[in-house]
C-alpha cells in the first residue's frame, strides 16, 4: 500500500490545536518584542556596555618622570622614550608559530608568554621597556591582540659615581632606592589614561576620548654639586685601592646650610646595568652601616667639659703613666705623655685624658649632649634603611663605658651622624638638619648645643691636630687652615674586639670661616697603615683642597708650612 493513500492522513485533526499553536507562536513573538523594547528603550546601557566590551579599551598614558639636577642644573637622572609590548588576552590567540616568534622576539620563556596571554584580565604588559627597534619587530609580525605603547626608562648619566645618592626605580618606573624613592611622590606625577575603539582583529583604529591626561612628575634641584661628587668618588676609589680596604664612604656638608654637597660609597653600582647588582653594592653605607667612631668623640667631650666651666683651653691633665684603671679595666694610650692641657689631649689623642673628663660629668649630663647631637637617631632624610646608631639609656652606664664612650667605644654612629655633628665646631655652636635638595633661603641659625665660645675654642683644638705633632698633618690643605679630628678604632663582631679596624677624619676648612664639613671612613684598611691620619686623612685634603676651589672660597692662610708639617711623622693615635 502507498504512503500517501495512508488512512492516517485522511483523519482530520481537531481544530482547536491548531489554535493553539498559533496562539503559542504570537505568545512567543509578544514576548520577543517586549523584551527588545525594554532592552533597547529602557535599558539600552546593558547593550551599550556589552557592546563596549567588545570594541572598547582603556589604555593607560605613562607621565614623564621628573628630571633629578645637582644644584647647578646638571641633569643626574632623565627619563628616556622607550616601548612596552602590551596585549588583549582575549584577542591575543597566537599559533605556537606566532608565539615563539614573539617569545624569540623579546628573549622570553614561550610559557612564560603563553601565561601571560591566558589572563582573564582584559590588559596586560607583556614585556616593558625595549628598545624601540625591538618594538618596531614585534610589529612587524602583525599578531592579533598585540599592541605596543610608548613609556620612560631613567638614565643616569653620572652612572656609578651617584649611585647611592640617586638610587633607581623599577620597571613601572617607581623609585626603589636613594632620592627616587625618598621623593618618588613628586618625581612620579601622575599617569591619565585614554579610551580606544580596536577592530575585529585587535587593532587600535579610532581615540574616542581622553579621560585623564598624564600629569608630569615635578623636576627636582638636589643640593649635591656634581663636581665635588665626583672628586670625592675619584680619590675615595683610589684610597681604597692603595689600603686595601674593604670598603668606604665620604660625605661633604655645607657648614653655612647643612645641604648635603656630596655623598659617596663604595663599592657602588651602576643603575643603568643592574643585572648582577649584589647586596653589598646597594648598601648606602653612610646612612645604613653603623661604627664605633674612636677618637672623633673626643672633641664632643672636651666641648661638653669647656661648656660646664670643669675645664679650661689650658687646664693640665695628668695621663701618666699611660694606662688608667677603673673597675676592673684597663684603658691605654698608644704612648705616655705626661701632662697635658685640655687642648693637648686632643691634639695627641689621649684617651687617659679623654675618660678623666668625661668622668667629671653626671651620665645624663654627657648623654644630654650626644642625643643633642643627633646620635641614637635616625636624621629621617628619607633613605630607606637609615639607621640611628647605639647610644644606650644613660641610667644603665658604668663608669668604664662613661670612659669608653668619651673616646668613642661603646656607642656606634653612622657616617653621616658623624659629619653632621661636627657641625657644632664648624659653626657657632649651634647644629643644623640635613638638607637633600638645594635650599634657596638657608636657616641663619640652628639648634644651639655649646656656647660659641666653646666653639671656637674647640676649633682651635681641631687646628693643631692637622699640625706637626697632632695625629693628621696629612689633612692639610695648601692655602688654607684646616681643623679636624682622627679616629681608628677596633670593629666588633660577636660582641667582642677584633685585629680589624675603621679609619676615619673628621674635618672642615677653611678655619677662619668654615664652609666645608667633611667626613671620611675607611673600612678595614689592609695595607701599610690602619690609623685615621694615615689612611683617611690625606682623602679629606685632596677632597676638600678641589671643593674649596671649585666654590672659589678665598685662601686664609699662606701655603709655605704645608711641607714643612708632611715632613714630621704624625703624633701615634691612641685606640
Amino acid at each position: 500500500m502507498k504512503f500517501a493513500n495512508s488512512p492516517l492522513l485522511s483523519q482530520r485533526l481537531p481544530a482547536w490545536r491548531a489554535r493553539l499553536l498559533l496562539l503559542g507562536f504570537l505568545g512567543a513573538f509578544a514576548c520577543l518584542a517586549g523584551w527588545a523594547l525594554y532592552l533597547q528603550g529602557f535599558n539600552s546601557s546593558f547593550l551599550q556596555e556589552k557592546g563596549a566590551l567588545r570594541y572598547s579599551r582603556v589604555i593607560e598614558l605613562s607621565a614623564t618622570r621628573g628630571r633629578i639636577m645637582d644644584r647647578n642644573g646638571e641633569v643626574l637622572a632623565v627619563s628616556t622614550p622607550v616601548k612596552s609590548i602590551w596585549a588583549i588576552p582575549e584577542d591575543a590567540r597566537l599559533q605556537p608559530a606566532q608565539a615563539g616568534k614573539l617569545a624569540s622576539l623579546l628573549e622570553m620563556d614561550v610559557r612564560e608568554l603563553n601565561r601571560k596571554l591566558a589572563s582573564s584580565r582584559d590588559f596586560v604588559f607583556v614585556k616593558r621597556q625595549i628598545p624601540p627597534d625591538v618594538a618596531a619587530k614585534v610589529a612587524a609580525l602583525n599578531l592579533p591582540g598585540i599592541h605596543d605603547q610608548r613609556e620612560y626608562r631613567r638614565y643616569y648619566p653620572s652612572a656609578e659615581v651617584s649611585a647611592h645618592m640617586l638610587g633607581f626605580t623599577g620597571a613601572a618606573d617607581v623609585g626603589q632606592e636613594g632620592v627616587e624613592l625618598a621623593f618618588d611622590a613628586s618625581l612620579a606625577g601622575k599617569p591619565g589614561s585614554r579610551r580606544v575603539i580596536k577592530d575585529r582583529r585587535g587593532q587600535v583604529v579610532e581615540d574616542v576620548e581622553s579621560i585623564r591626561a598624564p600629569q608630569d612628575g615635578k623636576d627636582m634641584l638636589l643640593a649635591l654639586d656634581d663636581k665635588i661628587q665626583y672628586l670625592a668618588y675619584a680619590n675615595l676609589r683610589q684610597a681604597i685601592a692603595d689600603n686595601k680596604a674593604r670598603a668606604g664612604g665620604i660625605v661633604v656638608l655645607d657648614a653655612k646650610t647643612g645641604e648635603v654637597l656630596a655623598l659617596v660609597n663604595l663599592p657602588t653600582y651602576n643603575p643603568n646595568n643592574r643585572v648582577r647588582l649584589s647586596g653589598a653594592q646597594l648598601r648606602n653605607r653612610a646612612l645604613t652601616d653603623t661604627f664605633e667612631p674612636g677618637s672623633t668623640m673626643k672633641p664632643f667631650t672636651a666641648a661638653l667639659a669647656l661648656d660646664k666651666g670643669k675645664f679650661r683651653f689650658d687646664t693640665p691633665i695628668q695621663t701618666a703613666p699611660g694606662w688608667l684603671t677603673i673597675g676592673n679595666a684597663t684603658i691605654h694610650d698608644s704612648e705616655p705623655h705626661g701632662v697635658l692641657t685640655v687642648a693637648q689631649v686632643i691634639q695627641k689623642s689621649s684617651n687617659i685624658g679623654a675618660a678623666k673628663m668625661a668622668l667629671t660629668f653626671k651620665p645624663q649630663e654627657m648623654w644630654t649632649m650626644l642625643d643633642s647631637l643627633g646620635f641614637g637617631s635616625p636624621l629621617k632624610l628619607g633613605f630607606p634603611g637609615e639607621v640611628g646608631g647605639r647610644l644606650r639609656p644613660f641610667k644603665n652606664w658604668r663608669p668604664i663605658e662613661q670612659a669608653t664612650m668619651a673616646y668613642g667605644n661603646g656607642i656606634s654612629v653612622t657616617l653621616i651622624q658623624l659629619a653632621r655633628a661636627y657641625l657644632v665646631f664648624a659653626r657657632n655652636g649651634d647644629i643644623l638638619p640635613l638638607s637633600l635638595t638645594r635650599l634657596d633661603s638657608p636657616p641663619l641659625t640652628g639648634k644651639p648645643v655649646f656656647t660659641e665660645q666653646t666653639a671656637h675654642e674647640v676649633r682651635a683644638m681641631l687646628e693643631m691636630v692637622v699640625m706637626p705633632g697632632g695625629t693628621a698633618p696629612k689633612a692639610q690643605v695648601a692655602g688654607y687652615r684646616v681643623a679636624g679630628k682622627t679616629g681608628t678604632a677596633h670593629k666588633v663582631e660577636g660582641g667582642i674586639y677584633v685585629n680589624r679596624y675603621v679609619a676615619s677624619f673628621v674635618g672642615f676648612a677653611p678655619a677662619s670661616d668654615p664652609r666645608l664639613v667633611i667626613a671620611v671612613m675607611i673600612d678595614e684598611p689592609s695595607g701599610r697603615s690602619y690609623y685615621g691620619g694615615d689612611v683617611a686623612a690625606p682623602v679629606f685634603s685632596r677632597v676638600m683642597a678641589g671643593s674649596l676651589r671649585a666654590l672659589g672660597v678665598e685662601p686664609d692662610a699662606p701655603q709655605k708650612p704645608l711641607q714643612a708639617a708632611l715632613d714630621v711623622a704624625p703624633a701615634k693615635e691612641s685606640m
